[in-house]
């Protein structure tokens, strides 16, 4: 005998999966744990100090290469 697919969802009859996902959705967002506005700001300067020192180096690197291949060619 074949075996039965195990993803497969059963079909939902009573015609409100629409209403049903916003209140699930709602239901989740209610869990979520938002952070302050000084961890928010904290988090984000942060983000964007590294951004910026990446960028800097991954120029600075390019520089560089783009320098010794001037010199070797």
């Amino acid at each position: 005998m074949a075996k039965k697919n195990e993803a497969e969802i059963p079909g939902n009859t009573s015609g409100s999966t629409l209403s049903n996902f916003f209140q699930g959705t709602k239901e989740e967002l209610e869990k979520v744990v938002w952070p302050s506005r000084k961890q928010l700001v904290s988090e984000s300067a942060a983000v964007l100090l590294m951004v910026t020192l990446s960028a800097s180096l991954i120029y600075l690197v390019d520089g560089f290469f783009g320098w010794a291949a001037k010199q070797v060619f």
